[in-house]
């Protein structure tokens, strides 16, 4: 049921976001340097990696790590990045992970290929046997703002309480952050 649902409702996003997935294309294009999309290697299913695309919000040059690891991350942004960031425009392309079966629109959000620390907790817990989600838990209880322990047991707790009525209230809940901007630092 849930892959039923996620198929759908990412057909349906997609349908009706269309024309403003190719403006923010070629905003992005015409504002900075480089290509539309950033593919990043995260972690999926079983620690498997693949590709993840996001609309670019960081210049060319930036090192692959977590955001908040960066020195001065407001400096690494494209003119733009700021906003795709803060009203998540920039997660849209994700889509395709959806419709690809690599992600789910709930479940934990993929780590980035290295890092370890939060892979190697996640393994621990089994949280590694969840397709990772557009939106989570963690998510919406913290975002930016939480440490890896704290994430890695807010992922636990979806483990063992998933349910579809609860993806659908982490759906909701999600919207109501986005369109808020609560929980993101860069």
């Amino acid at each position: 049921m849930k892959r039923i649902f996620d198929i759908i409702l990412a057909i349906s996003i997609l349908l009706i976001s269309i024309i403003p997935i190719l403006i923010i294309a070629l905003i992005v294009k015409l504002t900075s340097t480089g290509p539309v999309l950033y593919w990043s290697d995260r972690v999926g299913l079983n620690n498997e990696l693949f590709k993840m695309p996001k609309f670019r919000s960081m210049k060319i040059d930036t090192p692959e790590v977590a955001t908040h690891l960066l020195t001065n991350p407001q400096s690494a942004l494209t003119p733009i990045g700021n906003f795709l960031r803060k009203t998540s425009l920039d997660e849209l392309p994700q889509l395709w992970n959806i419709l690809k079966g690599e992600m789910s629109f709930v479940g934990p959000r993929p780590a980035l290929f290295n890092q370890h620390d939060l892979i190697a907790l996640r393994t621990e817990q089994g949280i590694h046997r969840l397709i990772p989600g557009l939106t989570g838990w963690a998510q919406i209880n913290g975002r930016d703002e939480l440490a890896i322990p704290e994430k890695v047991k807010l992922d636990t707790e979806y483990m063992q309480k998933q349910s579809f009525t609860g993806d659908l209230g982490i759906l909701w809940l999600t919207l109501f952050k986005v369109v808020s901007s609560h929980g993101i630092r860069h």
